[in-house]
């Protein structure tokens, strides 16, 4: 009866005492005992003012009833399709949403509405993964931020895929702990493209000179990605650039003078079909006729799989050695070895020469430091 006469007198009351009255309401119904019957006649009432003209009556009830995980489930999900400035309190505050209802609300709500989800305090990786399927850069940026944000290493992927082309949103993932390889070599593609695409660069350097490089620098750069690769991350490295046509001969060639040894043998791995442990073996210690059979079946050809046994024996020699790095030590007498033979393939010829370029790239570098440290000698 109390809540009949309160509804009659609702009906006439400003809007202002409503809005008083609806908050009032709310905060009965969650801090007071009731008896059932009057329990139901409250939610009653409560879903009677969701249909208020006055936003600020349904304002208000949304303040009093977003917090609590007792609230009415049916008013909370109501009041979560209201204007944006009453649905945000509920969407980003109510402990009542599932993950189905975050997702159902992401794929039919406004950008605001992903950003308000992408923002609340605990946010599943399930949920992640639908906002990371179609939010813009303002939703994505407010989930990268939340530290209550669960993103799986393929969600951050795809996000590199989709988004890795704006700064924010590739800062952010560059500064998360948990970026898989896989997507920093897609970030570090897009900086590249990004780079080649602007004016001043491509009149300064020229179309073919910029393509040169730029290719280059993308091995380069991938090359230093698998050197810093985590173990239980090279699978999914290597797969990655397997499929987007980047395990060349020339790239593993790179990888083993440059002493990348464990992306290396990961490849080897990917494309043989070997065990790990057997891959592993025979690059450490197995004999020459081991070693080029098990490169011939990752489907390196016989003139190329020799220049990779010499390296390989190269390698565990210079791994050794005191003086001088890996890679000046591998690809010079590489270079030796194989420069002094005639008949060498087309293929193989190719090779050498980028091994030659390596070589001269490390000589560079050498004498840049051996400069570098002669003045700081000298000061």
């Amino acid at each position: 009866m109390i809540v009949e006469a309160f509804l009659r007198w609702a009906e006439t009351a400003k809007a202002g005492d409503r809005a008083r009255a609806a908050n009032v309401l709310g905060r009965a119904f969650l801090g007071t005992t009731m008896p059932k019957a009057e329990r139901r006649a409250a939610e009653m009432a409560m879903t009677y003012f969701l249909d208020d003209p006055s936003p600020r009556v349904r304002l208000s009830l949304a303040e009093a009833l977003a917090h609590s995980p007792a609230a009415p489930r049916s008013v909370v999900l109501s009041l979560a399709e209201d204007q944006p400035e009453i649905a945000g309190h509920v969407i980003l505050c109510s402990p009542l949403f599932t993950d189905a209802d975050l997702i159902d609300l992401a794929l039919r709500g406004t950008s605001l509405t992903r950003g308000l989800i992408a923002s609340r305090g605990e946010v599943s990786s399930v949920v992640s993964e639908a906002i990371v399927e179609i939010g813009g850069e303002e939703e994505i940026v407010c989930l990268l931020e939340n530290a209550g944000a669960s993103i799986s290493r393929a969600s951050m992927k795809r996000l590199a895929e989709r988004l890795g082309h704006r700064a924010a949103v590739r800062n952010l993932l560059l500064e998360h702990g948990n970026l898989p390889s896989d997507a920093r070599h897609v970030l570090m593609q897009q900086v590249s493209a990004a780079l080649a695409g602007f004016r001043l660069v491509r009149a300064a350097v020229g179309d073919s000179r910029l393509r040169h490089v730029t290719r280059e620098a993308n091995e380069s750069g991938t090359v230093a990605i698998a050197g810093a690769v985590q173990h239980d991350d090279i699978p999914g490295l290597v797969e990655h650039l397997r499929l987007s046509g980047r395990l060349t001969p020339a790239f593993l060639m790179h990888a083993l003078c440059s002493g990348k040894v464990d992306f290396f043998a990961g490849a080897i791995v990917n494309l043989s079909g070997c065990d790990d442990r057997r891959v592993r073996s025979i690059l450490g210690t197995g004999r020459m006729h081991a070693v080029r059979a098990l490169y011939e079946s990752a489907g390196l050809p016989r003139d190329i799989s020799t220049i990779f046994v010499e390296a390989t024996l190269l390698w565990r020699n210079a791994s050794r050695a005191t003086r001088g790095t890996i890679l000046e030590n591998v690809s010079s007498r590489l270079l030796q070895t194989f420069r002094r033979k005639r008949g060498t393939s087309n293929a193989a010829a190719e090779l050498l020469d980028m091994v030659e370029k390596l070589n001269i790239a490390e000589q560079r570098q050498s004498a840049r430091s051996f400069a570098s440290q002669a003045s700081l000698a000298a000061a």
